[in-house]
């Protein structure tokens, strides 16, 4: 038994170097540059990955976009700590709710999400749909903030197909993600007015963090709320 847990403990510690450490970097090395060639639109996890795209934005106070989120039933996730990645680990294995759980964090023009909201698709946050917001300085004129979010499905849990890692596996129709988002927004009555904007362009192929594939008209739905008018 003594012999079966030192193997069992050697097992995970060659894992765990392969997944977080030796992989990520020979991604890195294979496929650098990869979001300078799709476009600016597009996020990057912490180890230089690209990501989901960018496909939605919102116009308004954050305190409008927290408010309007919570109306249109998005809570907003917690922050990803040890403590909240035990717990959404218990609740994915256990079948638990947890409508805050955290969500990974994806860099976009260097920087960390500033807010993340998520809605249940089920008891366990192992499929939710969730969104991830950038600020991005203001509208032309300085009326108000401009925020850039990437909104994806996540289908379940499982491991990165790139690094091995443990991860959320997205839904290839981000499309319809950004659509289901920009609804619910509007069915709140705080959305003024929606636009298309350009994104990352029509993509039929693309590929994020966790090697999911995904495809998009590559626009970007733009909400400007009504407390920004």
């Amino acid at each position: 038994m003594r012999r079966a847990g030192k193997m069992a403990l050697g097992l995970a510690m060659v894992y765990a170097a392969l997944a977080y450490l030796a992989l990520p970097e020979l991604w890195w090395l294979r496929d650098r540059g990869l979001t300078d060639r799709i476009g600016s639109f597009v996020t990057a996890t912490p180890q230089g990955i690209a990501g989901d795209p960018i496909n939605v934005g919102l116009m308004g106070p954050e305190s409008e976009v927290i408010r309007a989120l919570d109306a249109a039933g998005w809570r907003p996730a917690d922050a990803l700590t040890l403590k909240t990645a035990i717990e959404i680990g218990l609740s994915v294995a256990f079948d638990r709710p947890y409508a805050e759980a955290p969500v990974s964090t994806l860099l976009y023009d260097g920087r960390r999400q500033d807010l993340a909201f998520e809605k249940r698709d089920g008891v366990s946050p192992d499929r939710r749909h969730h969104v991830r917001f950038w600020r991005a300085g203001a509208a032309e004129g300085g009326a108000a903030p401009l925020w850039l979010g990437a909104a994806s499905f996540d289908r379940g849990v499982g491991f990165s197909h790139d690094t091995g890692q443990i991860t959320h596996h997205i839904g290839p129709d981000v499309d319809a993600e950004r659509d289901l988002l920009m609804a619910d927004l509007q069915a709140t009555g705080l959305v003024a007015e929606v636009s298309e904007e350009p994104g990352i362009g029509a993509t039929a192929a693309g590929r994020n963090g966790g090697g999911d594939p995904y495809f998009t008209d590559g626009l970007i739905k733009l909400a400007v709320l009504a407390a920004a008018r």
